[in-house]
């Protein structure tokens, strides 16, 4: 089972506007980080989940990693977005590791229609009721 990423969709009005930003992508989206995962090599075949509004709202499958010249990290991802059942996540500086077996399920059909608002996720999460 491979290990999945999470990390905030900083700059996203939405997710609507986070789908748009890495379709206008052609072949791959990129995103840089200072330093290489040290669990890069059990990233092969994960995804990054994307948090908007304290909730999980999508994923975007893990190319892998490149070191820039200017020393980062760029992390290459395909440039679409998966819907998967919102989940509350705190907010984080960075990325942070996500097991398998925690991530949350893909969405059939569009993320628009299926999917609970992520600040209505946050709120229910906090009642104990997701």
């Amino acid at each position: 089972m491979p290990l999945h990423m999470t990390k905030i969709a900083y700059g996203a009005q939405s997710a609507a506007s986070l789908r748009r930003w890495l379709e206008s992508h052609d072949a791959e989206a990129r995103l840089s980080t200072r330093y290489l995962p040290k669990r890069h090599e059990e990233m092969n075949g994960g995804s990054l989940f994307w948090i908007h509004e304290h909730a999980i709202v999508g994923r975007s499958p893990l190319i892998g990693f490149e070191q820039r010249q200017d020393g980062r990290w760029d992390i290459r991802l395909e440039p679409r977005l998966i819907a998967v059942e919102p989940r509350a996540k705190r907010a984080h500086q960075g990325w942070r590791y996500l097991k398998a077996e925690a991530a949350p399920r893909d969405l059939d059909g569009d993320m628009e229609g299926e999917a609970l608002p992520p600040r209505l996720v946050g709120e229910l999460a906090k009642l104990g009721l997701v």
